[in-house]
């Protein structure tokens, strides 16, 4: 099996998002990072994706991607791939993908760029830049102004080989639907919108998710993956709404709260998180008693070991 074909592997299931921690102060906390990594992984966590959006890839400095790449690839120690998030400027995301690969990585996740919406070729020149960096394989990630068309998905595939998987996190399941029919099996495909819309990806073909409750729960990730990927939908939805929907109902109310809701579910389970970084903001005292009703119904904190 070649690296490529072994990172689509990888990509058929859960892929987790962990956080990266922070002190009081904002700095990292590489130390707290090592420890949850080897915490999912011995819970069955089998891909990562080191600084990726819940890992508050945006406000960390060039070093500390890197630092944080290396600290998800040797916790992780073998044990599970490891994907590592670049974006925002070229140049930049280009040298991190390069040392990533050297350090281990099993692929690149490639975010959207720091400007905004762009033209179909000034986004293919960018992601397929970034591409041609590296000779593991890379997905790009369509989110925020990242909007890719079918067009435009066929071109980069074909200016950059080692594009192996698309990330959706648009929710635009129309517009995924056009993309998937034109490119087809050429990709392997990514829900990248979360763990609350996995029985709807994988209806429309998804092939694994992104997680960001894997950082708490890892065992309700693989549980919503195992029932999507058996097309049994409806114990999907159930297990959404029974153990998910409550959580990204918090997202919904105020921008920013996407990762502190996270940091702070994993706070009150034992799990060391710390703040957010601006602009994201910490979440409020209703919000904050959602989050612990939510870990005392599903016994979260009885469950770390």
């Amino acid at each position: 099996m070649s690296t490529h074909q072994a990172l689509q592997a990888q990509l058929r299931g859960v892929t987790a998002f962990p956080i990266t921690p922070f002190q009081a102060n904002l700095d990292l906390d590489l130390p707290a990072l090592r420890h949850n990594v080897d915490w999912m992984v011995r819970h069955g966590i089998t891909s990562l994706v080191a600084a990726g959006g819940t890992g508050e890839l945006y406000s960390l400095a060039a070093e500390e991607v890197e630092a944080v790449h290396r600290a998800v690839i040797e916790a992780s120690a073998g044990r599970a791939g490891v994907i590592c998030g670049v974006g925002g400027k070229v140049r930049e995301a280009q040298k991190l993908a390069s040392v990533a690969e050297q350090a281990g990585a099993s692929g690149i996740l490639i975010l959207p760029p720091a400007y905004g919406p762009s033209p179909d070729d000034g986004l293919i020149a960018f992601y397929a830049s970034i591409a041609s960096a590296v000779e593991i394989g890379v997905l790009p990630y369509a989110r925020d102004w990242a909007v890719f068309s079918p067009d435009a998905v066929a071109k980069l595939v074909d200016a950059a080989p080692n594009v192996v998987a698309f990330k959706d996190g648009s929710a635009d399941l129309r517009l995924w639907a056009r993309i998937r029919a034109r490119i087809g099996d050429r990709l392997t495909w990514v829900g990248g919108v979360g763990d609350d819309m996995v029985h709807t990806y994988f209806a429309a073909g998804a092939e694994g998710f992104t997680s960001s409750v894997a950082n708490f729960m890892p065992w309700v990730s693989l549980e919503l993956f195992e029932t999507a990927r058996r097309a049994d939908f409806d114990a999907c939805r159930r297990v959404f709404e029974e153990k998910v929907s409550d959580f990204y109902a918090i997202r919904a109310r105020r921008r920013g709260y996407e990762v502190s809701s996270v940091k702070y579910a994993m706070e009150l389970c034992g799990l060391p998180a710390g703040p957010v970084r601006p602009p994201l903001t910490e979440l409020g005292a209703e919000e904050r008693a959602i989050v612990q009703a939510l870990a005392d119904r599903l016994g979260l904190a009885r469950s770390l070991r």
